[in-house]
């Protein structure tokens, strides 16, 4: 593997005369494994210059994975100034752990809302993919990638990256655990022995020293390594290369020429065989596999990675339309997928490759999703393991309290909402889109809405005027009345949308129908409903939506007068009594009795 380093520095950048060889730059590392995977681990301020070099290689597009070791501003303050970011046919995956403050995507926009950037997340124009990552091993490319969490006051990941019978190891930012390693003398144990395991052999290990042992003290709870602690682990893990890094703003470069040498003459005196630099910008390294690989080791990851090479998904229904279906949404999605003609050809099937994901369909009648209890039976934990997707003509044959079944899918389901739920349970990652479920009184709503004879009419100047004058009073870029059908929302009037329906899947106002009262999303971005959506991943990018229910005298729930943002914002008391005022007159359009003042939940 190819390593460069693009930034060096720690906590701020330092530019400038002193700075001037190794580098006053935040954190960056552009790494390439020999089949030519791409990553780049970190995302300080050097990502700009990386940014416009890769920009140089390859203008018309490239595919990218950025590995961010967590979210405190050194490590992304060059998020919005990486210029493939921006270029249309660039593609990248952004890995990274996600904490208590919100999903790695939703911390990253943070730092670019309008009060502290003039451009925000959603004005990239490459395809992004954001994925959350915990403790665990999966692959990008040729390269297999393993997580381990450090001791820092955020969440914080190191890297194990093995590829080409090589191993690097990014370890940005750490503080032993014991604090009296700091000063390089002691045994491991514990939590530090644990840590020295994950390194363990590596050929470069490129590893936060932002301290020495005497200011460690002083720096005690901060989340960073002394030099000595660095080079203690290294040593007791086998480590044949170490690059010390996040060098300290206030150390200019005569000062870590100095702890160089010292480090230096200290291993020479013990006969060490470890060998250690120090990072400078433009700094390239090619690792060879003086050990061959490490064998590697960890849980299944937190978040998304590369479609797996396993075992296929297996398919069994009956209906023959839906089976074609369901495997053109397979075979999109990239996952292999393999559909068994009968129950015996299943269960052959299951024991002998095993599946990653489990998708039946469910047969009317009282005894309940019978094979899976049947496989469950026969298979045993060979199959318990396995994800079960239950096809549901209806509702009310969703049993939704069984064990067995990891999801219950209700017909008609769009082929987007489909391939989303397959790949998240395919990769054991969280998939933040969730579809509204039908109200109690679906069957009398539908009659309702359609005796009303609204859907598929002509524009009308008397509801099209009431979302114009919602559109200018809460300065938003789009105003809807939405009627939910059976398959699909549609809109009897739409200010600032160009098409006239989507379907129910991605419908925001079925769940507003579904609880029969106002629904208000201050940030999609941070809602495990919708955070996934394609309407808040691609356009409109819905970022706040809030919607009143159009609810009849008689309690029939049609649909939502709603407002739509491209931004994060909040309704006040005020302004949502605006919007149940819109609300009402809209109602007084649509139903010829007058509609109650106010509404159940409003």
């Amino acid at each position: 593997m190819l390593v460069r380093f693009w930034g060096t520095r720690g906590s701020i950048a330092k530019p400038g005369p002193d700075t001037f060889r190794f580098g006053g730059n935040t954190s960056c590392v552009e790494v390439r494994s020999g089949a030519g995977t791409l990553l780049v681990i970190d995302c300080g301020t050097g990502a700009h210059g990386l940014g416009q070099a890769l920009m140089q290689e390859s203008p018309d597009g490239m595919e990218g994975s950025l590995l961010i070791s967590h979210t405190h501003w050194d490590h992304i303050q060059g998020f919005p100034f990486f210029a493939p970011f921006f270029a249309p046919g660039h593609a990248w995956d952004v890995y990274g752990p996600s904490g208590l403050s919100g999903s790695l995507r939703s911390v990253l926009s943070g730092q670019m809302q309008h009060a502290y950037f003039p451009v925000t997340l959603d004005q990239f124009a490459a395809a992004i993919h954001y994925h959350d990552l915990g403790e665990g091993t999966f692959r990008i490319g040729d390269v297999t990638v393993t997580t381990h969490y450090l001791n820092h006051p955020a969440l914080t990941l190191a890297y194990r990256l093995q590829a080409d019978g090589a191993t690097v190891v990014y370890c940005c930012d750490h503080e032993p655990h014991a604090a009296e390693l700091a000063s390089g003398i002691g045994p491991l144990s514990g939590q530090d022995l644990h840590y020295a395991e994950f390194i363990e052999g590596a050929d470069l290990v490129i590893h936060d020293a932002q301290y020495t042992a005497l200011e460690f003290p002083a720096k005690l709870g901060w989340g960073h390594s002394s030099v000595e602690y660095a080079v203690r682990l290294c040593e007791e893990a086998g480590v044949a290369r170490l690059v010390l890094t996040h060098h300290d703003p206030l150390r200019n470069d005569a000062a870590i020429d100095l702890i160089l040498a010292r480090v230096r003459a200290d291993l020479a005196d013990r006969g060490s065989p470890l060998e250690v630099m120090a990072a400078s910008e433009g700094l390239v390294l090619r690792t060879s596999p003086t050990r061959g690989a490490v064998a590697e080791t960890g849980a299944a990851c937190g978040g998304q990675a590369e479609m797996p090479g396993g075992p296929p998904a297996l398919v069994w229904v009956a209906d023959r339309d839906l089976e074609a279906g369901l495997s053109t949404a397979l075979r999109l999605e990239g996952l292999p997928c393999r559909v068994a003609p009968d129950e015996a050809d299943l269960l052959q099937a299951l024991e002998q490759q095993g599946a990653s994901v489990l998708l039946l369909e469910q047969a009317p009648g009282p005894e309940g999703p019978g094979l899976t209890h049947h496989l469950r039976q026969v298979l045993g934990t060979s199959a318990a393991a396995t994800p079960v997707l239950m096809l549901a003509a209806e509702e009310s044959l969703a049993r939704r309290d069984d064990p067995l079944v990891s999801e219950w899918l209700v017909q008609p389901i769009s082929e987007s909402f489909l391939r989303a739920r397959l790949r998240a349970w395919s990769l054991g990652s969280p998939c933040r889109w969730q579809r509204a479920r039908p109200p109690g009184d679906e069957p009398r709503r539908l009659r309702r809405l359609g005796e009303l004879g609204l859907l598929d009419t002509e524009r009308e100047e008397r509801f099209d005027r009431l979302t114009r004058i919602a559109a200018a009073a809460f300065d938003v870029p789009i105003a809807l009345i939405s009627l939910i059908d059976a398959e699909r929302q549609w809109f009897k009037s739409c200010h600032g949308l160009a098409t006239c329906q989507t379907s129910r899947d991605l419908a925001f106002c079925a769940h507003a129908v579904a609880q029969k009262s106002d629904l208000l999303v201050a940030d999609t971005w941070l809602d495990d409903r919708f955070a996934d959506n394609p309407l808040v991943l691609g356009e409109p990018r819905i970022r706040f939506y809030a919607g009143s229910p159009l609810t009849l005298d008689d309690g029939t729930c049609l649909g939502t007068l709603c407002l739509i943002d491209n931004r994060p914002r909040q309704l006040s008391s005020t302004e949502l009594a605006l919007l149940h005022d819109l609300r009402d007159l809209v109602l007084l359009e649509i139903s010829p009795t007058p509609c109650p003042a106010t509404v159940p939940g409003s």
